[in-house]
Order: C-alpha cells, then structure tokens, then sequence
C-alpha cells in the first residue's frame, strides 16, 4: 500500500450528491453550531452503546493546538495531494501558525464497524459507510435518538476546513479492527483536466487510494498514523470513536470560553444521561478539556434551574405522574411529571438563553424514549415571578417513531404540521393535553390566602442581589387587602388575633414597648381597651422591599390606616419553603421563621412589639419590618383592629 493520499468525487454519468446539498440538510436551525454538534454527536454515541453492557458510555470534547511535536506531521501526512485552496480551503488551515483541532470521541461504544465500501449488502451493521459514504439512511437503532443521517453534516459546518478526520476501532468477524480516514466536504466545481473540464462533488476522502476505491487505513497503519498525529490511543479491548474538526468555528469565544459553553450545553442537553441508573452508574459520562485543562460539566442536581427538571423526571417516573393521552383516536402519548417551587431566578447562561430560558422556568422538558433532550416547550408564564415550575414529558416506547418522524434534521422540535393524520393529531394532542395540565399552575402562587399577593423579586434592591441569588425568597400577602390597594375585609375576632400570633416566633400580645435607641418612647398606660365592632381597614403602600436595619437585611412593608382613631397593628408572617409548596405557619423541627423586627414610623424611630396601636385617619406612613427566614418565601400580612378605651 501507497501512503495516503486525497481522494476527490468526480460526478458520475449517474449523478451523486453535490456537497452544497449535504451541507444544507440541517436547514437554517435556530440553534447554534456548537449547540448542534454536542447533541447531534451525542446522539450517535448514545445510539453507538454496546448492547448488554452496564457500563456508561463515555463522551468527552477537547479543544487544543496541536503541539510541536505532531503539527509537522498533520502538515506532512494531510496537505501531500491535497484539493487546491480554490477547491477546498484545508491547505490553508494547516499553514496557519496555530492549527486548533476539537476531538469529540466516546468509548464504551460499537465504533463504526461494519463494510468500509457502499455497495456491500448488508441490512445492519454499516455505521461506518452511514456515516463516511451514504447519506440520510434510515436509523437501525431501536428506540435511538437519530433518525437519518443528517446531523453528521455538523461537523463539516464547524470546520472552516470542512475537513475531519474519523479514528475508530470496531470489532470485526477476525477481531479488533482500528481505522482511520479523513473525510472533507465544501463545494461542488469544474476543474480543467488534460482530457477537458471535469465536474466535481465537493466531496474528498483521504486514505488509501491503491485501489479502485479510497479506503480507511487499517490496523498498524491507521495506529501508526494516529499515534504520528497525537490522537488518543484506544486501548487493548476498547472501542469508540474520536471525530476530530480541524480549525473549528468558536462563534467569535476563545478557547477557554468556548470549552466552558460546551460543558454547560452538555449540560442542558444531556442531562437525563447524567442522572443515576438502575446500577447506580449514570448512562453516559462526560468531560470537556481545553488545552489539557479540564473545563467541569455542571451536575445537573446541583445547579439551578435544571435542578428543577430532575425533579420533574424524577416525578414522571414515579407513581404520581401524568399520563397523556390523546382522546380521539385514543392512544397513550407518554408520561409528564410536574413540579412547582419557589425559588430565587437563576442567572441566565449562554447556553440556557440558547435554550429560550431567561429567569424564572415555565417550561416543559419534550423527549423520546431515549431520553435525549428534544427541547423546552415554554407553559404560560405564573403571576408570581418568584415562582418556577419545571416539567419533563417522555414520549411512550410506541409512540416513538411517530414523534421521530415530527423533527426537523436537528432533532430540536415536534412539528404536527410535517406529519398527516392521525399521527399529527398525536402530537397536537401532546401539546394540548401539557396545556391543560398546566393550567392549575397558573395560580402557583395559590398557597397565599386569597386577596393576597406576593412580593416580586425585582422589588429587592441591587445591593441585596448577592444575597437574594444565593439563599433567599421573598414575598407578601394579607387577609384584609392587597398591597397598594384599599380593598376592605372583615375584622378578626379575639380568637383570629391570637391564632395570628401563635406560631412563637412573635412574642406575647402586650401594648407599648420598651424604649430605646432608635425606638419610640413607650406609651403612657391609659384606660382599659376593648375591641368594638367597627371594621377598620390598612392600605398597602406599593409592595415590600428589600433594606438594611442596623446592618442586617430586613424586609419592610409600607402601609396606612385610613380609618381614624386608635388601632392595634399586628403582623401576620407565614412562610412557604422552598420546594415544600405550602405555607408553614409552625415551623417545622429546626427550620426558622421570619419575625417582625418592629413598626417604623417616618422619623426612623422602631417599636420592636409584636402589636402597636397607632392613631389611624391622619395620612401618616408607617413600615412594619420584617426579618425573613433563609430558603424561604415569606408573606406579610397586617392584621388591624380598633380599639376604643373606657
């Protein structure tokens, strides 16, 4: 055998594919490149598992310069017969100072085995010609998440060369087998020959080319290749696969950006293989490197939003799922779990706006039975902004192909409109019977008494935004009225007075107050007071806000008493914890409660009691401060009654 040496595709008498026709099969997406190449190559090596094996399947991206000691090598092996510049721009690539190269490979995986040549019948097992030789096959993977393959062009679309290299190692009928090919696809052209003008693909191999068709180095010679380029080695029994993009296209990040992008997309995309399976084991590993520095992938358990969605998958697989069904003709669709939290919004990533996800979540997690992310479907967005809810929908074993066959060649969407009936009613029923399944969640916030509200988020104020991020929620509610409102309500009853303050986080019910630094003076001792039947009534000034008292972060809550004469003011403070979903009003064993600080009036002066009486009918601005609990939602509520003294 001759060295390798490039191959160019003439067209034959027959016709072939133009490589213009290859590239834009993927159409125009909305999701970037390095977003389509995680999940399209994910996929394959998903789809590439070895059957009967428990072991997770191992996917890694690294980005790196070829170092001195192999670039001579890269320039030597691949530019010898290489397509002119004006035909393929690979020359140009590897002169460059720096040549970068990003090789995504997986092990624990079947390589791509199977006939090198396309004409060889088979009805199984052609991995390697689906994806150096033919285009758009049907899938013969059962339940995979591919469908045709389309999504290989990606990687030519990342490269400016549009050239890879594949190295693969596969079992054979005679054993072990490791193979090694380049494959470049550009654009179709004429060239001038001796013979006269000749029309060409596009498409190039480079390989061996002593026969009558371009094939992979085999054997020692793809190893020895490899180990000259500095490619991973397999080892001794290990099969997989390693593409490598020479000059990838980074959409304008640096290296170390771009490795960071492509953990957290890793992350958004393939976390249902993240998560733990019936072995304990997670089904896929995974790992980004970017000039040998390791770029962690985020745990999905641990990092907000997602978190949320493991939770919703969680749910989905247990008894108290949802399952869809489509009514007419009646079919099951698939199971949905759903969940609802308070929760603080998470800072918004490259990756998760990729996604459609700024803020707080109202989405639903869309998959097939391989449990690859297809998209997140957005819900009606809930009242309250502190409040997410996540979903997870998968798709039923047999209703599989179905939505299969409802994705563009990005696998990101399910379109019904590209489907006839009644395989579109199936889908168009998904989507209506999530909708309805939402739909009580629209009043998430529905802990709260009614005529209550909640604070939003954006109240709190940006120097408390550290804080807020971190650990805290915040919120607010009354029985009697709403914030900023003068809606009027019936007046407790000396037994609804006391059961407000009940809890023990507010102190016995006593009037005056102890004076103080930055208190007001305690009130003179006068008749004894009695509750009448009036129904006095507090008007909500705007709604709570973040602040600082005597260094500690407090919640204040502006209020009036239109009604004039003197009344007894006294808080009523529940809380909802995070991932609970009810309000607390007895804490739980250990757990904190928020507490009232005290009653501010416009001077500064505080009265830290848990009930004041306050001249009502005189305009006058008063703030009852609150001290929230950590992880909690907190809502406010301001109890008022009259009081007349004889």
């Amino acid at each position: 055998m001759t060295g390798p040496a490039w191959y160019s595709q003439p067209f034959p008498p027959e016709g072939a594919s133009a490589a213009e026709g290859i590239r834009n099969q993927l159409g125009r997406p909305e999701l970037d490149a390095l977003t389509i190449l995680v999940r399209e190559s994910a996929q394959n090596s998903w789809d590439a598992r070895i059957p009967g094996k428990s072991l997770p399947v191992d996917y890694r991206v690294d980005l790196y310069a070829v170092g001195p000691a192999h670039v001579a090598s890269w320039r030597d092996m691949l530019l010898q017969g290489a397509p002119l510049t004006s035909h393929l721009p690979l020359r140009t690539c590897l002169q460059r100072p720096t040549l970068q190269v990003m090789a995504i490979s997986d092990r624990g995986t079947n390589g791509l085995g199977g006939p090198t040549r396309a004409d060889t019948v088979v009805t199984k097992d052609h991995d390697f010609v689906s994806f150096v030789r033919n285009i758009g096959e049907p899938r013969d993977s059962e339940l995979g998440g591919g469908t045709y393959g389309f999504g290989k062009g990606i990687f030519y679309l990342l490269s400016e060369a549009g050239t890879v290299l594949l190295h693969t190692r596969c079992r054979t009928s005679d054993g072990f087998e490791t193979r090694l090919m380049g494959c470049a696809l550009w654009e179709s052209y004429i060239a001038r020959e001796p013979t006269g003008e000749r029309r060409y693909t596009g498409r190039h191999w480079w390989g061996d080319t002593s026969g009558e068709v371009v094939e992979p180095l085999v054997g020692e010679a793809a190893e020895s290749a490899a180990h000259r380029l500095g490619l991973r080695p397999f080892g001794a029994e290990e099969t997989g696969t390693t593409i490598v993009v020479i000059a990838p296209k980074l959409d304008g990040l640096g290296s170390d950006e771009a490795a960071d992008y492509l953990a957290d997309t890793i992350a958004w995309h393939l976390w249902p293989k993240m998560l733990g399976t019936a072995s304990g084991a997670p089904a896929m590993r995974f790992s980004v490197t970017c000039n040998g520095m390791e770029h962690p992938v985020p745990d999905p358990r641990a990092t907000r939003p997602l978190n949320l969605f493991v939770e919703a998958f969680e749910a989905m697989n247990s008894p108290d799922h949802k399952l869809l069904r489509c009514l007419k003709p009646k079919r099951d669709l698939g199971r949905l779990g759903l969940i609802k939290r308070l929760a603080v919004p998470a800072e918004p990533t490259r990756a998760s706006r990729m996604m459609g996800i700024e803020g707080m979540l109202h989405h639903v997690c869309l998959m097939r039975p391989a449990e690859l992310v297809v998209t997140y479907h957005p819900g009606p967005k809930p009242v309250a902004e502190h409040v997410s809810y996540a979903g997870v929908f998968r798709a039923d074993e047999a209703m599989d192909d179905v939505y299969a066959r409802a994705e563009p060649p990005t696998h990101d969407a399910w379109n019904p409109h590209s489907l006839d009936a009644p395989d579109s009613t199936f889908v168009r029923s998904t989507f209506q019977r999530i909708k309805e399944l939402l739909e009580p969640l629209l009043g998430i916030g529905g802990s709260a008494r009614q005529g209550s509200a909640h604070i939003a988020l954006g109240a709190a104020s940006g120097k408390f935004a550290s804080l807020v991020g971190g650990a805290w929620g915040i919120g607010g509610a009354t029985d009697f009225s709403s914030p900023g409102g003068t809606t009027t309500g019936p007046v407790p009853t000396e037994r609804d007075a006391t059961s407000a303050n009940s809890g023990g986080s507010h102190g016995d019910r006593r009037d005056g107050t102890d004076s103080g630094a930055g208190s007001i003076p305690r009130q003179e001792a006068g008749p004894r007071p009695h509750y009448s039947s009036s129904r006095p009534r507090v008007e909500y000034v705007g709604e709570p806000y973040w602040d600082e008292r005597l260094g500690t972060s407090v919640l204040v809550q502006p209020f009036r008493l239109p009604t004039a004469g003197p009344q007894r003011v006294h808080a009523r403070l529940d809380v909802a914890l995070m991932g609970a979903g009810n309000r607390e009003t007895d804490p739980p064993r250990g757990a904190e409660m928020p507490g009232l600080v005290g009653w501010e009036n416009l001077r500064g002066e505080i009265s830290p009691t848990p009930t004041y009486v306050i001249e009502g009918g005189d305009g006058a601005l008063w703030r009852a401060i609150v001290r929230p609990a950590p992880d909690t939602m907190t809502e406010i509520g301001i109890v008022v009654e009259e009081v007349q003294f004889s």
